[in-house]
């Protein structure tokens, strides 16, 4: 048996991640003992990839649009994500010393656009503020009330007077979102399975196609069920990646069409005109190009989509504004960027507390809620683990 440091109250987070990291420094704020335990060599495996895109921390926009992100969930995300909101989450960067700037959309980034400097001030944050993390550490459940690890010492117990656990979804196994913890507690803990989310779409693209790909899409419209985008979408070997796509892919997992509007800015009508007009003796592909200003990216998904294309202007018209995606459904989970499904809200109290374990506190991905990419993610990762690192370090001292 393993004792943590002899203090009135004692707090262990499982998980390091934003999630966890973020209720590690709450409970240490609050004047508890804290321990971080990882099964990884090392922390925020998972952040510092997502900073190789430049770490979209928030998004600046009305707190109804940000909140409707969260579809299903925004309800009860909502307290939680108002009590850390966008400038909070910017607040919280700069005092670590991180420059920041928001982009023309919205998006809020690090000037440095990576993760490493923001973590590395993070850490030294926590360390001096007393918390101690344990890394290879792998938790594998509970004997009776205490945390079970096997760590490269053989294995540990912890009894802690109070936990968060924070370990993620199950995407990018190797960074460290395995998704295992769901073995544990699946048995007792209304849990929905895993599903991918922000995740490309698989395209048997024929040979014709090879010369596009690393080419996105620009200028495009997407849809799939109730899903809408005005992103790019990345042509690549397996099919189709970026932004755009990963937005409506809950709509592609949900069973609906996905649907390609190659000109969004024009209707059928004007399409139709502009065909109309004679072509001599150009190619059909030629006469798009220069007719409609549409780009050769464009011209081969069209036709590797809807080859023959319609001889009448208005039906290809048509065509152009909503193009049927033939497509192998998506991604394998692993390579999704985050996942749906985890312990449900019903599992938990308002605190984010599990009803059937007094004293143990669920943060970040390993809830039941998904959004899109945009600087939703991390945002809502950093306010669920500030609310149920408050909340555990608040139940410990009223135990």
């Amino acid at each position: 048996m393993t004792s943590l440091a002899v203090t009135e109250k004692q707090a262990v987070v499982i998980g390091a991640g934003p999630a966890g990291l973020m209720a590690a420094e709450m409970l240490a704020a609050a004047g508890l003992s804290v321990t971080v335990c990882d099964h990884k060599p090392s922390v925020g495996r998972k952040f510092l990839m997502a900073g190789k895109s430049g770490l979209n921390l928030t998004k600046v926009e009305p707190d109804d649009a940000f909140l409707n992100a969260f579809t299903d969930a925004k309800g009860v995300l909502a307290p939680m994500i108002s009590a850390f909101d966008s400038a909070a989450v910017q607040e919280w960067a700069t005092g670590l010393g991180q420059e920041l700037f928001t982009g023309s959309t919205g998006r809020v980034f690090p000037t440095v656009m990576k993760a490493s400097p923001l973590l590395r001030a993070w850490l030294v944050r926590l360390t001096e503020a007393g918390v101690r993390i344990n890394t290879r550490w792998d938790w594998t459940g509970w004997d009776a009330d205490g945390l079970v690890f096997e760590t490269p010492d053989g294995r540990q117990v912890l009894q802690p007077d109070v936990t968060v656990l924070a370990m993620g979804g199950a995407s990018w196994a190797r960074l460290g979102s395995t998704g295992d913890w769901a073995k544990v507690m699946a048995s007792d803990t209304p849990f929905t399975p895993f599903a991918p989310a922000n995740v490309g779409i698989a395209v048997d693209w024929s040979s014709h196609m090879e010369a596009h790909f690393g080419t996105a899409l620009k200028g495009i419209a997407l849809k799939s069920g109730t899903y809408r985008s005005r992103g790019e979408a990345l042509i690549s070997r397996q099919g189709f990646e970026g932004g755009g796509i990963y937005t409506i892919s809950r709509g592609v997992r949900e069973g609906h069409p996905l649907m390609l509007d190659l000109l969004p800015d024009q209707t059928v009508e004007a399409l139709t005109k502009k065909l109309d007009q004679p072509r001599g003796k150009m190619s059909m592909a030629n006469f798009m190009r220069k007719a409609l200003k549409l780009d050769p990216v464009k011209i081969a998904v069209l036709q590797e989509m809807a080859r023959p294309l319609p001889q009448d202007t208005k039906a290809l018209a048509k065509l152009l504004k909503a193009l049927p995606i033939k497509h192998a459904g998506l991604r394998p989970m692993d390579q999704a960027i985050s996942t749906a499904g985890g312990v449900k809200f019903d599992a938990v109290d308002d605190a984010l507390m599990l009803r059937n374990r007094p004293g143990v506190f669920v943060a970040g991905e390993m809830l039941d809620w998904e959004a899109p990419t945009g600087g939703y993610l991390i945002s809502a990762c950093l306010a669920t683990g500030r609310w149920a690192g408050q909340h555990a370090a608040a139940w410990a001292q009223k135990a």
